[in-house]
């Protein structure tokens, strides 16, 4: 508190303000809050008392309370460094880091020494990644002293943040020098045991490695090496720094005495070969040196299954036939899983399934070293290890058919019911069944074949959730949360569900999500998509648990690696799956601002439908209103849980609010802007974006990533249509930039429909490039609804068509809203070619 507003309050006061400051520190808001009353009551206008109970009912959930409050608090105090810190505190609070900073250094200015004001503004500094201002922070609190006159320079932590931020600002001598400084400043050489000391030693020795001098950085590590007690750590650095120092015999001892500590990692077999200098062209040197470690670990998998990558002709097929029956005698379920990265070469995929096959037939030659457990006693524990081997051959082969680069999905399923029927009760058997029938498009049997696979082990998580994922991809949304909620806690708020967000469970928010999509259920989709939104966004903010926590541990290499990672976090394929799905449903209702949260346009509708969805669209707000209601209840009854925190009431459970959205393209951009950001290289993210406002620039794009993309042929035409089609022509300056970039790749006066006929005869053996086609010819001549709808029905016929390109068709019919002997003659002929597609048979019949 400021002297100013300290001589406001009498002494009985004053020890009650302190007290206020400590409740709020607990979290005890309703004594705080009391406190905070008694206080006012006597002096109304004390700004300090009033900016500290906006940060008490801030943390009890009424931010907008607080802001008005705070901002009294200014008025009565303007020069109180308290009701500015605390002004900061609220902008932080909701995010706004910007105008948090701006509030922290106008307190600065009126307290320059407060210490936990500068820690808050360097925090975010950090956050914001900007870290000029974070070196000019942490070089303020390095010079300053604690409130109890230590000086901050005698804490290892306050030089180690120096360094951390000058290091991601790219000063790399200034982070070593002042790391260098600290070391000086210690009057005696810190235990062995310090394990803060031993990380800063390595941190200290990676910046050197930075710098690009490998021989000071080898120097300097080997100075500690014998004491660093990250041992792994120390060895890898010493032999990477060997390796670039051109040291080979030592590299080869240091990357030796690594593969005799772990002897399944790779990366310490490749810098063994460069050690060695070997060639990738010498084979036998390679299979020589993989043999040694195969012989010295027998239990091993690494020297066995990679020289399969390197071998070819007779010795790949010698090589993998000693690994295969090595592999299935014991009976190693993930032996496929090892070494399907093989098939993407012609010649050792076949190899493999001739290899697969004889040991099936029984024509291979048996190997004596087959298997690690290879001697048996009698006939009969040999017939049982034969048929063991047997049913591994039938798994392994089946999913070998199941495979997209091998794929005979009759044949796989033959095979796997082979399997089931010699062992009923494995579980991987089940597994694989119920995938082969998920490609062939029977989601309803493959979740039923899963389900049953999850009856078998009931205290398996994996197979619980694979359970639960493929009842979500049958649209069995209850069903699959009652399987997850057997491994959910039960006293959690919201039910499994609850407990699932609050996991950060986001696979199956994700699952969830498109589950409603698909269902028409644009309300409860985006509900799940904006939770995985929501999840990024908490990992970004848990950033700020870390940046004190990791430099107080003296965790810094670990922290430097968070830092760089969270750089690239909306990256991860679950946000773009989320946003890309997010931003198609939001594009749609503002498409169709009158459909009540239905996805389609109701003009497209006939009576009937028009009348159900309008019924649906009553019951719907019905409920909203109950559901409104309910909140308003709940609202009344919401407390403060034991631990301090508001307990959350969802107000929207059904995302109804969110599909009345009045600004449906504003919403669409919180997800399209961090995921054409992030993700730029993401095709489907650059087509999302053409929908928008950004059609040239997210066009350019895409073609950049894929120039062939059926995609982009569509929203090429469908621009320059639409260009070409306005009502009024665009400015000159926008008219001249937009032709620079698009007359390229159309001309401003093209014939579209004579294009689109060029592309789709070049074109005509592909299902997605003919379809693109199709939907564009619809758009430029609408007149040619039915040859499209029959020329539709025709891509059935082409041999390379799959059954993706067989669901788009249907769906490309039904968005024409075409006539029902169409889509009859398209599910009759889609259900001839796939006859377990659930998707066809269910219609066809």
């Amino acid at each position: 508190m400021s002297q100013q507003q300290q001589a406001q309050l009498s002494g009985k006061d004053r020890s009650l303000f302190q007290l206020v400051v400590k409740h709020y520190e607990a979290k005890q808001y309703k004594k705080g809050l009391k406190s905070a009353e008694q206080i006012l009551r006597k002096n109304p206008k004390h700004g300090d008392t009033q900016a500290m109970k906006a940060l008490i009912i801030n943390a009890q959930g009424h931010t907008d309370e607080a802001f008005v409050l705070c901002k009294d608090a200014l008025k009565n105090a303007m020069k109180s460094h308290v009701c500015w810190h605390v002004y900061g505190l609220l902008w932080r609070c909701i995010k706004n880091y910007e105008e948090a900073i701006k509030a922290y250094k106008f307190a600065l200015k009126l307290e320059p020494d407060s210490q936990q004001i500068l820690r808050d503004l360097a925090l975010l500094q950090i956050q914001m990644r900007d870290y000029q201002g974070y070196i000019q922070s942490r070089r303020t609190i390095l010079q300053s002293k604690t409130p109890s006159g230590q000086k901050n320079s005698n804490f290892r932590q306050n030089w180690t943040a120096l360094a951390v931020a000058q290091h991601l600002a790219g000063d790399l001598y200034d982070a070593e020098r002042t790391l260098t400084t600290f070391e000086e400043t210690l009057r005696q050489t810190p235990p062995k045991t310090d394990n803060e000391h031993s990380e800063a030693l390595l941190y200290k020795n990676t910046i050197i490695a930075e710098t690009g001098e490998t021989e000071r950085a080898l120097d300097h590590l080997e100075a500690f090496y014998n004491t660093s007690l990250d041992r792994t750590a120390a060895m890898e650095m010493r032999a990477q720094y060997l390796l670039q120092l051109d040291r080979k015999e030592e590299a080869e001892q240091a990357y030796r005495a690594l593969l005799d500590r772990n002897a399944e990692y790779r990366a310490y077999y490749n810098g063994l070969r460069k050690a060695m200098r070997i060639e990738d062209s010498d084979t036998q040197a390679l299979k020589s040196l993989y043999d040694e470690y195969a012989k010295k670990n027998p239990r091993g998998d690494t020297a066995r299954r990679v020289p399969l990558e390197f071998l070819e002709g007779e010795e790949f097929q010698e090589t993998a036939d000693q690994y295969l029956q090595h592999m299935l005698h014991k009976g190693v379920p993930s032996t496929f899983a090892n070494i399907k990265a093989l098939y993407s070469d012609l010649a050792k995929r076949e190899t493999v399934q001739s290899l697969a096959e004889s040991y099936l037939s029984g024509t291979h030659t048996p190997l004596a070293n087959g298997s690690a457990d290879r001697q048996v006693n009698g006939n009969e524990k040999a017939e049982t290890k034969q048929s063991s081997f047997e049913v591994s051959v039938l798994y392994f082969l089946a999913q070998h058919y199941n495979y997209h680069l091998s794929r005979d999905l009759a044949r796989a399923m033959e095979l796997i019911d082979k399997a089931i029927e010699a062992q009923p009760e494995e579980v991987n058997h089940h597994m694989t069944k119920a995938r082969i029938l998920k490609h062939q498009g029977n989601r309803r049997k493959a979740s039923e074949t899963m389900e049953k696979a999850r009856t078998l082990d009931e205290r398996d998580r994996y197979i619980n959730t694979k359970a639960a994922k493929y009842q979500l991809r049958n649209d069995e949304n209850e069903a699959a949360i009652t399987n997850m909620g057997k491994f959910t806690r039960k006293e959690a708020v919201g039910g499994p569900l609850g407990d699932l967000i609050d996991m950060q469970c986001m696979w199956y928010i994700t699952e969830d999500g498109e589950s409603y999509l698909r269902q028409g259920k644009p309300g409860l989709a985006l509900k799940r998509f904006t939770t995985v939104y929501d999840i990024f966004d908490t990992w970004q903010e848990d950033q700020f648990d870390f940046h004190t926590f990791s430099i107080r541990k003296g965790q810094v290499r670990a922290y430097i690696d968070m830092l760089k990672w969270e750089d690239h976090l909306r990256e991860h394929p679950y946000f773009s799956r989320a946003a890309i799905s997010a931003v198609g449903i939001y594009i749609r209702l503002f498409d169709s601002p009158n459909s009540n949260g239905l996805i389609g346009d109701p003009k497209n509708m006939d009576a009937s439908e028009r009348k159900k969805a309008q019924k649906k669209a009553r019951k719907a707000q019905e409920k909203q209103e109950q559901m409104d209601a309910e909140r308003k209840d709940a609202q009344k009854t919401a407390s403060v849980g034991a631990d301090g925190e508001v307990k959350k009431v969802d107000t929207d459970p059904q995302g109804t609010q969110m599909v009345q959205t009045k600004e449906p393209l504003e919403d669409a951009m919180k997800f399209l802007t961090p995921l054409l950001e992030y993700s730029p290289k993401n095709i489907a993210a650059q087509q999302a974006g053409f929908e928008y406002l950004l059609a040239l620039r997210c066009l350019l794009a895409a073609r950049s990533i894929d120039a062939f993309n059926p995609l982009n042929h569509e929203q090429a035409i469908r621009l320059r249509h639409t260009i070409q089609s306005a009502e009024e022509p665009l400015p000159p300056q926008v008219s001249e930039a937009l032709e620079a970039e698009l007359s390229p790749l159309i001309s401003h006066d093209a014939d579209l429909l004579k294009l689109n006929s060029e592309y789709l005869t070049q074109n005509n053996e592909s299902a997605a490039h003919v379809q693109a086609s199709l939907r564009t010819r619809q758009l430029l001549d609408p007149k040619t609804s039915d040859d499209n709808q029959k020329d539709i029905i025709r891509t059935l016929a082409l041999p390379s068509v799959s059954l993706e390109d067989a669901g788009r068709g249907l769906d490309l019919l039904n968005e024409w809203r075409a006539e029902s002997r169409y889509r009859d003659d398209f599910i009759a002929a889609a259900h001839e070619r796939w006859p377990e597609a659930s998707r066809f048979m269910t219609q066809a019949a």
